[in-house]
């Protein structure tokens, strides 16, 4: 990003970021530019040199029966094995602790941020969101071809699922979240990213950042969030199953908690 303080038009509407099946829309009061999952309350925060690219995780202190599935340490054995170059600028990668309401309406997995708010600095972020145990797994029975698609994801994950009248019900197993979370989401959100830094970033790359042309930056943006989000989670899935099947078959993954 070539200058990361200078926030675009859609932040803080649900153009800001996706995440795999993210239907979440909640309000910040009103004067407020923080997203709500900005406005992390209780947290450590630990910086890592992956590849010669600064990274800081940033953990939030877990409710009771929530967990957070990655370590920083394997989240690392994966990032060290994607492409230097895909890590653009972004620094943030935060394992958070939702709200009831924010699990209560639409959990997800996780979610890139374009530019994120954390102690008055702007960088793009990676955010894994803690999952409660003693919550369920629902996943309709009236499925488009995407959903289709994800539910073969999860399952492939280890996910058991269960049919009842209206629903397909698996319990949360640690083993399995872990599998969705490091070895799909996190990909796949890094794929998100590479599809912005292939229409915005790349096409207009320039050292010298005092002669950057912002007009046409801007116009790149703004063509990006029209692509359809369809499209744009198809370029997401693609890479991280690239990446999946490459990291099998040199026996990087799956590999024990290195917690």
């Amino acid at each position: 990003m070539y200058n990361p303080t200078r926030r675009n038009k859609n932040i803080g509407t649900k153009k800001q970021g996706y995440g795999q099946n993210n239907k979440l829309t909640i309000s910040s009061p009103y004067g407020d530019l923080k997203s709500f999952y900005e406005k992390l309350t209780d947290y450590q925060k630990e910086i890592r040199l992956i590849n010669n690219h600064e990274f800081i995780f940033i953990i939030e202190k877990l409710r009771k029966n929530s967990i957070h599935s990655c370590s920083i340490n394997d989240i690392e054995r994966v990032i060290e094995n994607l492409p230097i170059e895909d890590y653009g600028e972004l620094k943030y990668i935060i394992l958070r602790q939702p709200k009831r309401k924010e699990e209560i309406l639409s959990p997800v997995w996780g979610r890139l941020i374009y530019s994120y708010d954390f102690e008055n600095e702007y960088f793009p972020a990676i955010i894994l969101d803690a999952i409660d145990l003693e919550k369920q797994l629902f996943w309709p029975k009236k499925q488009t071809i995407e959903d289709q698609q994800e539910f073969e994801r999860l399952k492939t994950d280890g996910h058991t699922f269960t049919e009842t009248k209206r629903n397909f019900i698996a319990e949360f197993q640690p083993q399995n979240i872990r599998n969705t979370q490091l070895y799909r989401t996190l990909p796949h959100e890094f794929g998100h990213y590479v599809h912005y830094l292939e229409v915005v970033e790349r096409p207009g790359y320039n050292e010298n950042k005092e002669d950057i042309d912002y007009d046409a930056y801007d116009e790149r943006m703004s063509l990006y969030f029209r692509i359809p989000k369809s499209e744009k989670e198809k370029f997401a899935h693609t890479y991280a199953e690239k990446l999946k099947s490459k990291l099998v078959n040199e026996n990087k993954i799956p590999f024990d908690s290195l917690d």
